[in-house]
């Protein structure tokens, strides 16, 4: 099996590289109609204060179509360059453009390793003539990048959070208010790969879900990709949301801290050596307030959360940068209540990386990653010598290497591996106490799971001419456990119509290895899962079609549609107390979603936001659910509304508004009821009869926030005060509906969500 791995990725590079040679042979500069060759210039991009990388700035010829922009990394290459004098047009978001003048002869490479300074004035509209052209050899559908300027201002309870803000785009949304969860055009959470400098992160939720486990004081760069992700992006099947942590202030040491109602946030970062160091940190103290209330009649529950993170990167010379990174965040919550009942809840996420980028020569860049994450979730609750015990950890152990050749003006060529070894253990006991140890035989359900995953991928960009550009790309996985190989095709086409509008689609095949058990009210408990020896992986293919415009100066409006056909998902089987084997803890089915989205943004002035709008539709159908009939899933939202806003009026103060529409979320009514008793209990209780599976829909789902930033200073350091207010008109959704069936009358009850409210934050930086 690994043999025909490493046999499609000699066929894959080799026939790339065989069509760019033939791609040299033709008369194919449509600059300046010289032959292709020339000369090469790349480098690294920095901000000239902090000497941190910039991701996706753009460096063009003034005068031509060549250009590139700044990987991960910040690195660039540009290939082809006639021999003579260029300039070369160096430009950033909230960043002064640069001109540099290059004098090149025939066959040179050229490093050129470039600073950027920020714009004087913060908020200035940057108009940059000449540049809008993009690096015809990327591609990127339904791809969205929010600036971290704007994260910070889109904040929940006087938090800012990088999943809340996510949720503001259209087609990505949660289950109700206070779940951070992503259900990216009809995908669960568990379908959305999320990475920290190239490590998979699971269930990185804190609070029951409200806030994300991500600090944004610590994030550089967020990336989501909501469909139709090349071939390097595998192990998911709905989306992809990249991050990229601060390596660190390179010149200078500097901090921030933040205190606010209910947490605190410090970081801070330096020089070290040849590089420079971060860490952040973020701690609630809810626990701390909740243990000066006394009382015996209605005790309240001690809960905490803190997340830290931390990195360290060196450079090992001109052409080497090793970085060392770490996330480590924990939630615990014990309640104990007067009649004698104890319930703890634990749940910790852990993850380290090694990170190794080598330059092979001015056009072939490489990254290699070894990474450790764990997942770990545990609740013990005991009441009358009744006992329950539920304990899930997953450990990843992953090792990845990626090389980009840029091997012309039009072509760019990826190549890696990727190889996982996964740890699994789910145990679930119910009777006698929670320490006792119990088999599966004994009301318990125990499953522990070993496997690995082999993975190498392909990928190519060819710009074809100045208006048409393809990607293709090919991965390939075996499932050592399941014994089973699967091959991904995908493929992207962008299509220049002008030069402010664009047409774009893609195509891709994607697996999914593994599997969330979960209640989408109450992400706590999510469980992961594997696909062992009874159950297939998960399986989609995207289909994306949309198109991409300027309509006006500063201003990007996308238009997309997609179709998702989904096949081997899973629905958890709730009642399930004994198994060892997956097929018997979840139903099996197929599923599809489809809708269109409209996005406009504008990121720079300052008036700055987005307005979006999504119509989307998602169907499942289980042999086991609904009489075999299709249903709509808890998640279905038809329509979807977003508006954010944020303006600048003076140096002192910026406001900022974001309000939220959405249908609701469907649900299972009830039809009747019937009485039922058992051996010795005359009285019994009533059970409710259930309509179609999620056939009814809660009333709609809407809300305005509203804040403010005021900028001071504070001890002589610059700092921010941060007035928010969530929730305005106070208009409480329902979060779920429950038939009470304790008296003779069964009475239908609606659990709201939040009210209006308002907090305040100091922000300092030193």
């Amino acid at each position: 099996m690994n043999t025909r791995l490493i046999h499609w990725l000699i066929i894959l590079v080799s026939v790339s590289a065989i069509s760019h040679r033939s791609a040299q042979g033709r008369d194919h500069d449509r600059d300046s109609g010289a032959q292709l060759g020339g000369a090469t210039v790349s480098g690294f991009v920095r901000d000239a204060v902090t000497r941190e990388t910039l991701i996706g700035a753009t460096v063009l010829l003034q005068g031509t179509q060549r250009g590139a922009a700044t990987n991960k990394s910040g690195f660039f290459s540009i290939s082809g360059i006639p021999a003579g004098e260029s300039v070369a047009v160096v430009s950033y978001l909230g960043y002064e453009t640069r001109e540099i003048t290059l004098q090149l002869s025939e066959g040179e490479s050229r490093r050129l390793d470039i600073s950027l300074t920020e714009s004087v004035v913060e908020m200035a509209e940057v108009t940059v003539e000449g540049t809008r052209q993009d690096d015809g050899r990327q591609i990127s559908v339904s791809s969205v990048t929010i600036p971290l300027r704007q994260i910070s201002q889109l904040r929940v309870a006087g938090e800012a959070d990088v999943f809340r803000s996510l949720q503001f785009l259209p087609g990505v949304l949660a289950s109700s208010q206070i779940s951070s969860g992503l259900y990216i055009r009809g995908g669960s959470p568990d379908q959305t790969l999320v990475l920290l400098d190239g490590s998979a992160v699971y269930n990185p939720s804190h609070l029951f879900g409200f806030y994300s486990t991500f600090n944004p004081d610590a994030i550089k760069d967020v990336e989501l990709i909501k469909g139709g992700f090349p071939a390097e992006y595998g192990g998911r099947m709905s989306a992809v949301l990249d991050l990229v942590q601060q390596d660190g202030n390179r010149e200078e040491f500097e901090g921030k801290a933040s205190l606010g109602l209910i947490s605190s946030r410090l970081s801070l970062e330096g020089p070290v050596g040849s590089g420079s160091w971060f860490l952040g940190g973020r701690r609630t103290y809810i626990d701390m307030l909740t243990s000066l209330i006394e009382t015996d009649a209605s005790p309240l529950p001690s809960y905490y959360f803190y997340d830290f993170n931390g990195k360290i990167t060196q450079d090992l010379g001109v052409d080497d940068k090793l970085s060392l990174s770490g996330f480590m965040a924990k939630d615990q919550m014990d309640f104990t209540n007067p009649k004698g009942m104890t319930l703890g809840l634990g749940v910790r996420n852990s993850a380290a990386a090694m990170r190794w980028m080598h330059l092979f020569s001015g056009s072939v860049f490489s990254v290699f990653n070894a990474s450790w994450s764990e997942y770990r979730n545990g609740l013990e609750n005991e009441r009358g010598g009744f006992g329950a015990r539920i304990d899930n950890r997953i450990e990843d152990l992953t090792v990845k290497g990626t090389i980009e050749w840029f091997a012309g003006s039009d072509v760019k060529i990826l190549a890696g591996f990727e190889t996982s070894r996964y740890a699994l253990q789910y145990l679930q006991q119910f009777g006698g106490d929670a320490d006792s140890s119990l088999s599966a035989g004994d009301g318990a359900m125990n499953i522990d799971s070993e496997d690995e995953v082999l993975a190498g991928f392909g990928q190519v960009n060819y710009e074809l001419s100045a208006r048409l550009s393809l990607q293709l790309g090919l991965r390939g996985s075996y499932y050592r456990l399941r014994d089973i190989l699967t091959f991904d095709p995908r493929f992207a086409l962008r299509y220049r119509l002008q030069p402010d509008l664009a047409i774009k689609a893609a195509w891709g095949v994607y697996h999914q290895y593994f599997r969330l058990a979960s209640v989408p009210d109450f992400s706590f408990f999510d469980t992961w899962l594997p696909t062992d020896e009874t159950v297939d992986p998960s399986r989609a293919i995207h289909y994306v079609l949309g198109v991409e415009t300027r309509p006006f100066e500063g201003y990007e409006f996308n238009v997309e549609g997609y179709y998702k056909g989904l096949s081997n998902v899973s629905e958890l089987r709730e009642f399930v107390t004994q198994s060892t084997a997956v097929r018997e803890i979840f139903y099996n089915g197929t599923g599809q979603a489809y809708g269109v989205e409209l996005f406009l943004q504008k990121r720079v002035g300052n008036f700055t936001g987005w307005a979006g709008y999504a119509l989307g539709s998602i169907e499942s159908r289980f042999d086991e659910l609904n009489g075999g009939e299709p249903f709509r899933p808890k998640w279905d939202r038809r329509h979807d509304i977003k508006l954010v806003a944020q303006y600048r009026l003076n140096e002192r103060w910026e406001i900022g508004a974001s309000f939220t529409y959405q249908s609701g979320q469907s649900y299972t009514a009830q039809t009747s009821r019937f009485q039922t008793s058992f051996p010795g209990d005359n009285q019994g209780i009533g059970v409710t009869v259930p309509a179609d599976l999620y056939g009814l829909r809660l009333p709609a789902s809407h809300q305005l926030n509203l804040n403010a930033n005021y900028y001071t200073t504070l001890f002589g350091q610059p700092a921010r005060l941060l007035l928010d207010l969530y929730n305005v008109y106070s208009h409480r959704d329902i979060w779920y509906r429950y038939y009470d069936t304790s008296e003779d009358v069964t009475e239908v009850t609606d659990v709201v969500l939040l009210p209006i409210i308002p907090s305040v934050a100091i922000e300092i930086s030193f």
